[in-house]
C-alpha cells in the first residue's frame, strides 16, 4: 500500500462509484478541485483509495474520502485518514474537518474527530461535520 500526491483528476472516477454513482459524473466534479491536494491509495498500482484536502487559513477540511468496495474493510481509509492528519501537523494546521455522513461518524470518531451537531442533507445524504484541533 503507497500514499501518493495524484491530480483531482485521478478521484472522480472513485468519487463517482463509490459515493453518488445515482449523480451525473459532472456531480463529483468540484469548483475547488484545481486548489486542492489530493492523496490516492495505491495497491499493487491500482488507485483503490481516494481523498482531496482543502486548506484556507490554518484549517484544512477533507472531502471525498472512498475506498473502491472491493477494497473496503481492511484499513485502507484509516491510513489515508492518518496520512492527511500528518499532513494537515506538518503544515502547521489548527484543525481538520469534513463533513461526513451521519452513518459513517463512528469511523471518524476512531482517529478523535467529534461531532459538532451541525448537519444538513445533500442529495438525499444527511450529513454532520466533525472535527479534530490539532
Amino acid at each position: 500500500m503507497i500514499i501518493k500526491e495524484i491530480q483531482a483528476s485521478d478521484t472522480w472516477k472513485i468519487r463517482h462509484e463509490v459515493m453518488w454513482p445515482d449523480q451525473p459524473f459532472e456531480f463529483v466534479q468540484l469548483d475547488e478541485d484545481n486548489s486542492g491536494f489530493h492523496f490516492g491509495v495505491f495497491t499493487e498500482n491500482k488507485l483503490v483509495s481516494i481523498v482531496s484536502c482543502f486548506i484556507e487559513g490554518r484549517e484544512m477540511q477533507f472531502r471525498k474520502l472512498a475506498t473502491l468496495e472491493e477494497f473496503q474493510g481492511k484499513g485502507i481509509a484509516s491510513h489515508l485518514l492518518k496520512h492527511i492528519l500528518q499532513f494537515a501537523k506538518e503544515k502547521n494546521l489548527q484543525k481538520v474537518w469534513c463533513n461526513a455522513r451521519t452513518n459513517k461518524k463512528s469511523f471518524y470518531e476512531k482517529f478523535g474527530m467529534y461531532d459538532t451537531y451541525e448537519t444538513f442533507i445533500k442529495a438525499g445524504q444527511e450529513f454532520t461535520i466533525m472535527e479534530i484541533k490539532l
